[in-house]
């Protein structure tokens, strides 16, 4: 048994005022005995739209907000996950980046967006750069496989599907779900579907108005929400445990089943 959160807040222009924001919700999170917790997508910059400060503000994975965060999961003896504009060569594109790092203060796992977000009016692909395709990299507590994607990428069945492969059994997902009409049916119909159709949990922290829909949540391998959180900074944690994964795949053995696998594109 895994006790796991997730922690949802608006992430904005000041930096230093998203890392305050971050220690509450990840100290709130140890408190409740989370032995982990999900950040949304950007949690370390926002602005209200893809411009050049996203550039401006990018860092290294050495930089000071991941070796902060670092800092803060040993502190408080927790895996953090959380999304950062991560610095490229050249400086004219950033990485939209997961990191989860542990309680013995290192990066255990990195993620970096397949899907951008050119859709609904957006243009992430104007200062992102997709992530390369590479083998999906988990991270295991307690003998559970946890494994990342990011927001835009929930559209697309596959890149979880990968990830199942490579063994994870949650999923971890961080998000910026931009509000809009439908968007938030949308966001609970997909990760619930993602949930099903793999027979695993997901954990999906959105950021909150007015950069995000909210609606942050832990759904279990049948689809059925453990905890959710609605339109506020706030912090939701639930239980996961092996037998649950084990009684849903002899019931529904999907994943046994399936007669197709996923390739890449060229």
């Amino acid at each position: 048994m895994v006790n796991i959160a997730v922690a949802q807040f608006a992430p904005g222009l000041d930096k230093q005022q998203n890392e305050k924001d971050i220690a509450e919700l990840v100290s709130e999170a140890a408190q409740l005995g989370a032995r982990l917790v999900v950040l949304p997508e950007y949690a370390m910059f926002t602005a209200p739209s893809m411009d050049g400060s996203f550039l401006d503000t990018a860092e290294p994975l050495s930089g000071p907000f991941v070796t902060g965060l670092s800092e803060l999961a040993r502190e408080l003896s927790i895996f953090v996950v959380a999304g950062i504009n991560e610095e490229l060569e050249g400086g004219e594109q950033i990485s939209n980046t997961l990191v989860a790092v542990g309680p013995q203060g290192g990066v255990v796992a990195i993620y970096r967006k397949l899907h951008l977000y050119d859709a609904f009016g957006y243009q992430e692909s104007a200062l992102v750069r997709p992530g390369e395709i590479e083998a999906p990299e988990t991270f295991e507590i307690d003998g559970i496989s946890f494994g990342m994607q990011t927001c835009y990428d929930l559209r697309f069945p596959e890149v979880t599907r990968r990830i199942v492969d490579a063994g994870a059994q949650v999923l971890l997902l961080p998000a910026e779900w931009v509000p809009g009409p439908l968007k938030e049916d949308h966001w609970t119909t997909l990760l619930r579907a993602r949930a099903i159709e793999n027979t695993i949990y997901v954990a999906a922290a959105d950021q909150c108005a007015p950069t995000g829909a909210g609606n942050s949540m832990i759904v279990d391998p049948m689809g059925v929400v453990l905890a959710s959180l609605g339109e506020q900074k706030a912090v939701a944690t639930a239980e996961l445990t092996e037998e649950r994964l084990r009684t849903v795949r002899l019931k529904n053995p999907a994943l046994e089943l399936r007669r197709f696998t996923i390739a890449a594109n060229s």
